[in-house]
This record gives C-alpha cells, sequence and structure tokens, in this order.
C-alpha cells in the first residue's frame, strides 16, 4: 500500500532533499516508523520523547487533522496523502 507524504521544507534534509515520498503504513504511527526506516533521524523531529507528534507540527491524512480523527492510529489506505505541516504563530 503507497501513501504520498508531502514533507516541510525544513525537514526536507533528512529525506534527501525530497518533498515528496511514497511509503507505507497501515496507521500514521507505522508511517513514522517506516518513514525513520528509511530516513534515519527524522522521527525525532517527527515525534517527543513519548512517540507522540510534537505539537508544533500537525499531521493532515487527505486534508484531515489527525487530531480530530483517532490521531496516530489514524487508518492509512492506498493512494492516501499524508502532510506534515509545521504550526505557525504569531501576531
Amino acid at each position: 500500500m503507497a501513501v504520498k507524504v508531502l514533507v516541510p521544507t525544513p525537514l526536507q534534509k533528512y529525506t534527501n532533499n525530497q518533498a515528496t515520498i511514497e511509503c507505507t503504513g497501515g496507521n500514521v504511527s507505522q508511517l513514522i516508523d517506516e518513514l525513520e526506516k528509511n530516513f534515519p533521524g527524522i522521527k525525532d523531529r517527527l515525534c517527543d520523547e513519548e512517540g507522540k507528534p510534537r505539537r508544533f507540527l500537525n499531521f493532515y491524512v487527505n486534508s484531515e487533522d489527525i487530531r480530530f480523527l483517532q490521531g496516530t492510529e489514524t487508518t492509512l489506505a492506498d493512494g492516501d496523502e499524508v502532510s506534515i505541516v509545521p504550526a505557525v504563530a504569531g501576531g
């Protein structure tokens, strides 16, 4: 099952400067583990020490925020698109 992962520019140094990656995983957590397997060091940038997504990163599956789905247990299907989006703050 192939899932398209959109990687933000600051994290592309961990993905050999690739903005889009084809990856596998039955859910977001497994996808993150697969990313770590293929691109060592990226998981530390995506997750905290408890394995939860860092609070300044948002994950979207097909434009739906995983915080409003099942979090990292959100199921993925062939052809899904996962976007990793840095949080923006300011005023």
